[in-house]
């Protein structure tokens, strides 16, 4: 390892001694992240941002495809709008931040930074829907929202984080469950093809869904240290806000109903979850899809005749099929570049020097197993840029095989809370496959015995035993449990 290298490396706790550390190290090395003087609030640096950026532009190209349009509403609630739907205030309650000041007098009523969105939603529906040819709306908005927070941590709890949250409202039951399920589908495909990383989809319990909602879907993802990390959810609403906000259509026999709603989020956590799936000692390892740099080009023996003209030369091919590609060819050492742009988590690496163009080849090195090839530059074009993506393609796949082997090593049938205990002791955090009798008591006791709470319950059910891990009573759902973020 280089003196630069090695220098870069040290400066970053090992992942397997002390991993909270380790992505503290990360978040801060790899300028993701600043902290700053509020309080459990962050800025999020460009190279942050453009990730940020990437998973924004994919998945609003995904929304669009599937019908839906970007809209936005006022950062304020007023409490009174608040208060309509009982139980999302009293779900929210602990995490709101209140506005009771306008410049130098109080206001008349205060004003809650919304933690989310639904009461502003329906305010406006109730204005806008009247017949069931006004049926569905179609939401989504990109926005920041506020929850007081009392523990925070870089992108995975912050008091104020950037998200994007649909609101849908349907002419019927069936057409809501559809549109929920529909996004959770968006969200997992999402997080297999660009983010290269496997999730479990299911339902939440009901004593872990989303305030006011019926029901609650969700995608858990299982992150290096085997605890898991809520990546995206999708809520089923029914008709229970319509009816506390009045919103009323008039249906195709001329009668009056209430509408169906849902919403569903995914938040910048996400960085968090690539950060925690996909990193290593050495620092990041981005996925292509949402990597602000692809590939970056790094000249060896620049000084040398020719040799960044060869370097701008690839950049210009690169760039021109539309790779995010960048030159490095400032005056640090390829060392320190190596060790730079693996902190960085570029995908491919590419390195020519006079060596290389004597050969009419350059060296691809992909960022998530460090493997070396030699590409031909002595080819048209479109035969260089192919080679390069066969690259990316390469890390991407890494990348996922990697995961998914994670979360299939780590996921362990169980049929006791004497077993998840064994198993957890013996191997480590993860998920745990159980049975369970669909009691809260239940729910409640695995996790003062064990120390894993529910994940969801998967879509795709499995038989472990006919009994509850915990009571013994009869099964009636399987269940993944583990500790979480």
């Amino acid at each position: 390892m280089a003196k630069d290298n090695k220098k870069m490396v040290d400066a970053i706790a090992s992942m397997d001694e002390d991993f909270a550390q380790w992505y503290t190290d990360i978040c801060l090395k790899a300028e993701l992240v600043s902290y700053t003087s509020v309080k459990g609030c962050m800025v999020i640096r460009p190279y942050a941002y453009a990730i940020w950026e990437n998973i924004q532009r994919i998945l609003d190209g995904m929304f669009k495809d599937t019908g839906h349009e970007n809209v936005c509403m006022p950062m304020f609630i007023p409490e009174s709008l608040l208060q309509k739907e009982k139980d999302h205030v009293e779900g929210f309650a602990p995490e709101v931040a209140w506005v009771t000041m306008g410049g130098n007098e109080k206001l008349d009523e205060k004003l809650c930074v919304r933690p989310t969105s639904e009461t502003l939603f329906c305010d406006h529906y109730a204005n806008i829907v009247h017949s069931y040819r006004d049926l569905p709306k179609l939401y989504n908005q990109w926005v920041s929202v506020v929850r007081w927070e009392k523990t925070t941590r870089p992108f995975l709890r912050s008091r104020e984080f950037l998200w994007q949250e649909g609101h849908t409202i349907h002419e019927t039951a069936a057409e809501a469950v559809e549109e929920t399920e529909r996004m959770l589908n968006v969200y997992a495909d999402f997080c297999r093809d660009a983010l290269a990383m496997p999730v479990v989809k299911g339902m939440k319990t009901e004593s872990d869904k989303f305030a006011g909602a019926v029901s609650t879907y969700a995608i858990e993802a299982l992150m290096h240290d085997g605890k898991a990390l809520q990546a995206g959810t999708s809520h089923y609403f029914g008709d229970g806000f319509a009816k506390a906000f009045n919103i009323q259509f008039t249906d195709r026999n001329n009668t009056l109903q209430y509408p169906h709603q849902t919403s569903w989020g995914v938040t910048t956590r996400l960085i968090g979850a690539v950060i925690m799936t996909h990193g290593d000692n050495n620092g990041l390892a981005l996925p292509p899809a949402v990597a602000p740099v692809q590939v970056v080009i790094v000249p060896v023996q620049q000084h040398k005749e020719g040799v960044i003209d060869a370097a701008a030369k690839l950049r210009d091919i690169l760039k021109a099929a539309g790779v995010r590609v960048k030159l490095d060819d400032s005056d640090n050492s390829p060392g320190w570049k190596f060790a730079e742009y693996e902190m960085k988590g570029v995908p491919v690496r590419i390195e020519i020097g006079p060596k290389d163009m004597e050969s009419k080849q350059c060296v691809a090195v992909t960022r998530h197993n460090r493997e070396k090839v030699f590409i031909s530059t002595d080819c048209a074009d479109e035969v260089f840029v192919n080679a390069v993506r066969e690259r990316l393609t390469a890390v991407h796949d890494g990348l996922y095989r990697n995961a998914l082997d994670n979360l299939e090593r780590r996921t362990y049938k169980c049929t006791s809370t004497d077993e998840i205990i064994k198993a957890l002791e013996e191997n480590g955090d993860g998920f745990v496959k159980a049975m369970w009798c669909g009691e809260e008591e239940c729910e409640d006791k695995v996790k003062e015995l064990t120390g894993v709470g529910s994940r969801c319950i998967p879509f795709e059910q499995e038989q472990i035993s006919d009994v509850c891990v915990c009571c013994g009573k009869p099964a009636k759902k399987m269940v993944y449990w583990g500790k979480a973020y």
